[in-house]
């Protein structure tokens, strides 16, 4: 028997959350059914921000996104799911979305989504407040029109041996009451000229590959830690100075442990710095791919603990088209 999860909240357009600040946005509360009682385990909101929308499967070593700019929300839900397959959890939600005047943009489940590929390349809170099973998941992106510009809605649904995870990102477009970027009391800051040298830049011309050395991963972990990174700030400015230019993003590790282990962390941990250059500083998704190599390509030795640190890490590599 289905049980209503006490879910009434207040986020713009969508309304997913409980008891928050409000933010300066209109609101429309909903009620969300999900097929049991559910538990919040995570929630972030950012004002105005930018994020890559995922409206493709994983294809040609890419995730097809959209990049939009707003209101960012991102929940998730917990729910006990013993008996319940990730399609009985997700199509609640998407029939309550189509109801509430949302239109389904792209909608898998994991081998056509892509798979591990696909799951990072999306925006994902981290465990343990959000788990996803890379042979079990699912995935929904729908839009609404309003006045006010359109609201975009990204949904994925996995599940543990005794837990259902639900993840729903919310972007409103246009309904952001933020000061804009650039104000007439405010100058847009100068874009830097057309291969612009920079040290980042110079590496890639004379060396081609470039360490990413001051990004954070938890031990074992492939999210890369919240927080600013200069590298990524340099690479950004490179990329905008250099358009037609693209690179990959290749994630290694040290040699513990065995190699299928390592090239899939190495992977995904390249996949996230991909994901947060796209999301975060509107990077197109064509410029920049990810990889990993394992601990197939060490710059260090792997007998000490200073080596090993050393190995584990993310480069740029610039890629020169046939």
């Amino acid at each position: 028997m289905q049980c209503r999860a006490l879910i009434k909240q207040t986020l713009p357009s969508l309304g997913l959350a409980i008891g928050m600040t409000a933010l300066p946005v209109p609101v429309l509360a909903l009620d969300f059914d999900f097929p049991a009682a559910a538990s919040q385990s995570f929630d972030r909101r950012e004002a105005f921000s930018s994020y890559a929308l995922p409206i493709g499967p994983f294809l040609n070593g890419v995730v097809k996104t959209l990049a939009l700019e707003g209101a960012v929300f991102q929940k998730v839900w917990t729910i006990p799911a013993q008996d319940l397959t990730t399609l009985q959890i997700l199509a609640p939600v998407r029939d309550q979305l189509i109801a509430a005047g949302f239109v389904v943009l792209f909608e898998c489940e994991t081998a056509a989504c892509g798979g591990f590929d696909f799951r990072f390349g999306v925006d994902i809170a981290a465990e343990p407040a959000m788990h996803v099973d890379l042979g079990d998941f699912r995935y929904l992106a729908a839009k609404r029109s309003g006045p006010d510009g359109p609201d975009h809605v990204a949904v994925i649904v996995s599940r543990s041996s005794k837990l259902g995870f639900v993840q729903i990102t919310e972007v409103g477009k246009g309904q952001a009451a933020a000061e804009p970027l650039v104000t007439a009391a405010t100058k847009a800051p100068e874009q830097p000229t057309q291969n612009a040298s920079t040290p980042l830049g110079d590496g890639l011309a004379k060396q081609g590959s470039v360490a990413l050395d001051d990004l954070i991963f938890a031990s074992g972990a492939s999210d890369l830690a919240p927080g600013e990174y200069a590298s990524l700030e340099a690479l950004a400015a490179y990329l905008r100075s250099n358009p037609s230019s693209k690179v990959a993003l290749v994630g290694h590790t040290d040699a513990s442990g065995g190699l299928a282990g390592n090239i899939a962390l190495s992977r995904a941990r390249a996949a996230s710095v991909r994901v947060k250059m796209i999301a975060n500083y509107a990077i197109p998704t064509e410029q920049i791919i990810s990889e990993g190599a394992g601990y197939l390509s060490p710059r260090d030795s792997n007998l000490t603990d200073q080596g090993r640190t050393r190995n584990r890490r993310v480069e740029v590599m610039l890629l020169v088209d046939p």
